[in-house]
C-alpha cells in the first residue's frame, strides 16, 4: 500500500488573520512582530514580502524596506483559537495530524480511502474547506512521504494544491538548490557549493562513499536518500506542547520597579490567553529577567494545582521576579511561562480567582484589543 502524506500550511498566517479580522488591511502590506527596535518579523503578508519583507528579519530592517507598511503586534490568542478550528476540520480526515507549528501540519491519508475516497479528493476538499469556512487560504502539498509533501506545498504557494505522483518526483526535486532538502542548513549547503554542488539533480549525482567521505557515513546516506526524495519518518499525532511561554525585548532598558511588575503582569495575561486557547493548564510558572550587561536569570515556582488563571500566573511571576536581584541594573528582556501543562478537563476552584472572571477576561482582551483589560497593581482585572 503506499502511503499518502498531506502537508497543510497556511499563508501568512498571522498576517491573514489581521486581514481576516481587520478587512480594511487586505491588499496592503500587513507586517506582525515586535514593534520595537530590537523586534523581530514573525509572518509578513504577501504584499509587504514583494518588498523584501520576510519571517525573521529585524523589525528596523523591515520598517526601511516597508515604510509604508501596517505594523502589527501579534496577537496569539486569536492565532491558536483559529489554529484548533484549523485542526478540527483536519481530524475529521484522519486521527494521524501532527501539528508542526500553528499554521502548518502534516496528515497521514494511508488506507482512509474507505472512508474518504482517494487522496487526492481528500486533498481538494480540505484546501477549498479552510478558506470557504475560515476565510483563510492555505497551501497544500500531497505526496508519498513528508519530505516531499512539504517540498509540494511550498511549491503550491501561494494558496495552490500541488499533488507529487511517484513517476513525477525526481524530476519535481532535480531543479530544486539543495539546501530546500530538511537537515540541509547553511553550513552544510556551503560545503557542498563549495565542492560544485548547487542543485539536488547535483546532489543526486554524487556516490554515496563519497558523500560518506564528506560528512561522515549516518550523514551521507542522509544526504543520498534525500536527494532521491527518500523519507521514512512517521506522521506523529501526538506532539507534547512541553510549555507555552511569552517574552519581549525593549528598546529601552526598564528601570521602574513597577513598570517591570506591570510587564511581568502583562505577559501573564498573554501566557494565559495562549494556555486558554490550546485548553491546557500549567503547574510551574517561570520567569526569565536578561539584564542591560546581557547576563540572564530565570526562576521557577510549582504551583500547589494546575492553573489557566493569569492573576495566580502573575501572581508566581512576581513572587518570583522579587527573589532576583538587579543590583541598578537595566531590564533588557522579560519572559513569562508556564510548564508541567496538562489538558484542561477540570479547573481547580480558587476562592480568589474565579473561573468566570478569567475566561471574561480572556474574550475582553480577544475581541477589543490586549489593551482593553489588563491587571492592576493590586492583581485585579481593570
Amino acid at each position: 500500500m503506499n502511503r499518502w502524506i498531506l502537508h497543510v500550511d497556511m499563508d501568512a498566517f498571522y498576517a491573514s488573520v489581521e486581514q481576516l479580522d481587520n478587512p480594511s488591511l487586505k491588499g496592503k502590506p500587513v507586517i506582525v512582530g515586535g514593534l520595537g527596535p530590537r523586534g523581530v518579523v514573525a509572518t509578513a503578508s504577501y504584499e509587504a514580502r514583494a518588498f523584501g519583507v520576510h519571517s525573521a528579519m529585524p523589525m528596523a530592517k523591515a520598517r526601511k524596506l516597508c515604510p509604508h507598511g501596517v505594523f502589527i503586534a501579534p496577537r496569539f490568542e486569536r492565532y491558536e483559537e483559529l489554529a484548533t478550528k484549523i485542526r478540527g476540520i483536519l481530524q475529521e480526515y484522519t486521527p494521524l495530524v501532527e501539528p508542526v507549528s500553528l499554521d502548518e501540519a502534516f496528515l497521514d491519508l494511508t488506507g482512509t480511502e474507505g472512508l474518504h475516497g482517494p487522496p487526492e479528493r481528500v486533498a481538494q476538499e480540505i484546501h477549498a474547506r479552510i478558506p470557504r469556512e475560515l476565510g483563510l487560504t492555505c497551501s497544500v502539498g500531497l505526496a508519498q512521504n513528508k519530505l516531499l509533501a512539504k517540498l509540494a506545498s511550498a511549491a503550491a504557494k501561494p494558496g495552490g494544491l500541488l499533488v507529487l505522483r511517484p513517476e513525477d518526483v525526481q524530476g519535481f526535486l532535480d531543479p530544486l538548490p539543495v539546501d530546500r532538502l530538511w537537515g540541509i542548513g547553511p553550513k552544510t549547503a556551503q560545503r557542498l557549493e563549495a565542492r560544485g554542488i548547487h542543485t539536488i539533480a547535483d546532489l543526486r549525482a554524487v556516490d554515496v562513499s563519497l558523500l560518506s567521505s564528506w560528512f561522515g557515513p549516518r550523514s551521507g546516506v542522509h544526504l543520498w536518500r534525500l536527494a532521491r526524495g527518500l523519507d521514512d519518518s512517521p506522521v506523529a499525532a501526538e506532539r507534547e506542547v512541553k510549555s507555552i511561554s511569552q517574552e519581549i525585548t525593549y528598546p529601552e532598558d526598564l528601570h521602574d520597579g513597577e513598570e517591570i511588575r506591570g510587564q511581568v503582569r502583562e505577559l501573564a495575561l498573554k501566557v494565559a490567553g495562549r494556555l486558554r486557547a490550546q485548553g491546557l493548564l500549567g503547574r510551574v510558572v517561570r520567569l526569565k529577567v536578561r539584564w542591560s550587561d546581557f547576563t540572564t536569570n530565570t526562576r521557577q515556582l510549582r504551583l500547589p494545582e494546575p492553573t489557566d488563571h493569569a492573576l495566580l500566573i502573575a501572581e508566581a511571576a512576581l513572587s518570583l521576579l522579587a527573589r532576583v536581584e538587579g543590583e541598578g541594573r537595566g531590564v533588557r528582556l522579560l519572559g513569562v511561562g508556564v510548564g508541567g501543562l496538562t489538558q484542561a478537563e477540570f479547573r481547580p476552584l480558587h476562592l480568589f480567582a474565579s473561573d468566570e472572571l478569567a475566561q471574561a477576561v480572556v474574550d475582553a482582551r480577544r475581541r477589543f484589543g490586549e489593551g482593553a483589560v489588563t491587571l492592576g497593581t493590586d492583581g485585579r482585572p481593570r
